[in-house]
C-alpha cells in the first residue's frame, strides 16, 4: 500500500530569512550594476574604448539577470494549486537558466564582437581620454567588490558546515539566485581587471590588440561562467537528488523502526528550495498486520516531518523484499556512507 503525505500547503521556497537576505544581495547587485553599466557606457563612448565597451554590456546583461532572479524570487514562492501539486519552487531553477542565457548571449557574444572588431582595426592607434575610462572602472571595481562582499558573507552563513574553503561552499550553495549573484559578482571584479589591463597596455603601447585581447578574455570569462550556471540549473530542473546525508540520515532512521525490516530504497528529489519530495520503498517485519502497518506509517511520517522539515512530500511503499533487493539496499547504502565521508571527513 501506499502511505503519502499530501501536498503543503505554503509554497515557500525556504526559510523566510534565507529569502529576504537572498533578496537584499540581489537588490544590492542591481542597484551596483545599473549605475555601473551607465557609466561604463558613457565612459565606453567618450574613450571608444573596447574593452570598455565590453565591460557595459558585461553590467547590462547582469542588470537584466537580476531582474530575473528576482522573479524567481517571488515565483517562486506560489502555493500548490491544481495544476501544479508540488508546488512552483522549481521556478527558481527556470528563472536562474534564464539568467545564465543572458550571461552567455548578452555578455559574451557582445565582448567576442567588440574583441574581433578591435583586431580588425589599426595596430598602432593611440587612446585619448583614458583618464575617464580608468576613472569609471575604478568606481566600477569598487562597486562590484562591495557587492561581493555581501554575497561573499552571505554565502559563508548558508552554506553547509561541511564546505571548507570559499570554492566548496560556493559550491555547496543550493540557492540558485545567491549562486548567480556570487558568479556575476566574482565575475565582474576579474572583468574589471582584464579591462584595466588592456586599456593600460593599449595606452602603454599603442597598439589595440592589448584591449582586443582583453575583451575577448572577458568574453571567454563569461561564456564559461554562463556553462556553468547553466549546468547547474539544468541539473536541478530536471531532479536533483537531496544531500547524501540527508538521505543517509532517512534511511538509518527508517532502518531503527522495530516494524521496518529492510529499507529496499529511498528516492529523493528537490523541488524548490528548502523542500524535498522522498519516496521511501519498506518490507516490514513478519506479522505486522494492515491496522499495525496505518499506525505505524502515520507514526514515522511525523517523526520525518518532525525532524527534517525540508521533506514536504513524503510517499512510503510498503513491499516484499527479495535477497537482491536487500543487496542493493546494502550497496546503496555503502555508497551513501563514502559519500558522506569523502564530503565531510571529519564529521
Amino acid at each position: 500500500m501506499d502511505e503519502r503525505e499530501g501536498p503543503g500547503t505554503t509554497g515557500s521556497a525556504g526559510p523566510a530569512g534565507d529569502d529576504g537576505d537572498t533578496k537584499g544581495t540581489v537588490l544590492v547587485a542591481l542597484g551596483a550594476n545599473l549605475a555601473i553599466a551607465l557609466a561604463k557606457v558613457v565612459g565606453g563612448l567618450i574613450t571608444a574604448s573596447p574593452a570598455l565597451l565590453s565591460e557595459a554590456a558585461h553590467s547590462v546583461a547582469d542588470s537584466c539577470n537580476e531582474v530575473f532572479l528576482l522573479a524567481a524570487i517571488r515565483r517562486s514562492k506560489r502555493a500548490p494549486d491544481a495544476r501544479h501539486p508540488f508546488g512552483y519552487g522549481k521556478e527558481r531553477y527556470f528563472w536562474s537558466l534564464l539568467a545564465a542565457v543572458g550571461i552567455f548571449v548578452m555578455g559574451g557574444c557582445f565582448s567576442f564582437y567588440q574583441g574581433l572588431h578591435a583586431m580588425r582595426e589599426s595596430g598602432e592607434e593611440s587612446p585619448t581620454g583614458y583618464l575617464v575610462g580608468y576613472a569609471v572602472l575604478l568606481v566600477a571595481l569598487i562597486a562590484e567588490g562591495a557587492s561581493l562582499v555581501r554575497a561573499v558573507r552571505q554565502m559563508y552563513r548558508d552554506a553547509p558546515s561541511g564546505a571548507r574553503g570559499p570554492l566548496a561552499k560556493a559550491r555547496a550553495i543550493q540557492d540558485p539566485a545567491l549562486r548567480t549573484v556570487l558568479a556575476e559578482d566574482a565575475t565582474a571584479v576579474l572583468g574589471v581587471t582584464l579591462a584595466l589591463i588592456g586599456m593600460g597596455l593599449h595606452e602603454l603601447t599603442g597598439n589595440v590588440v592589448w584591449e582586443g585581447g582583453a575583451s575577448i578574455g572577458i568574453g571567454l570569462l563569461l561564456v564559461y561562467v554562463a556553462y556553468r550556471l547553466g549546468i547547474a540549473s539544468r541539473d536541478q530542473l530536471i531532479g536533483e537528488a537531496a544531500d547524501p546525508a540527508l538521505q543517509l540520515e532517512v534511511q538509518r532512521f527508517l532502518d531503527e523502526q522495530p516494524e521496518v525490516d529492510t529499507v529496499t530504497k529511498v528516492y529523493t528529489m528537490r523541488i524548490g528550495m528548502g523542500q524535498v519530495l522522498l519516496a521511501a520503498r519498506v518490507d516490514l517485519t513478519e506479522g505486522v498486520d494492515s491496522e499495525d502497518v496505518e499506525i505505524a506509517a502515520v507514526r514515522i511520517k511525523a517523526a520525518i516531518r518532525e525532524r527534517w522539515p525540508e521533506i514536504e512530500q513524503l510517499f512510503l511503499d510498503i513491499t516484499d523484499a527479495g535477497e537482491r533487493d536487500r543487496d542493493r539496499a546494502a550497496a546503496r547504502r555503502r555508497e551513501l556512507e563514502e559519500q558522506v565521508r569523502v564530503a565531510d571527513p571529519e564529521g
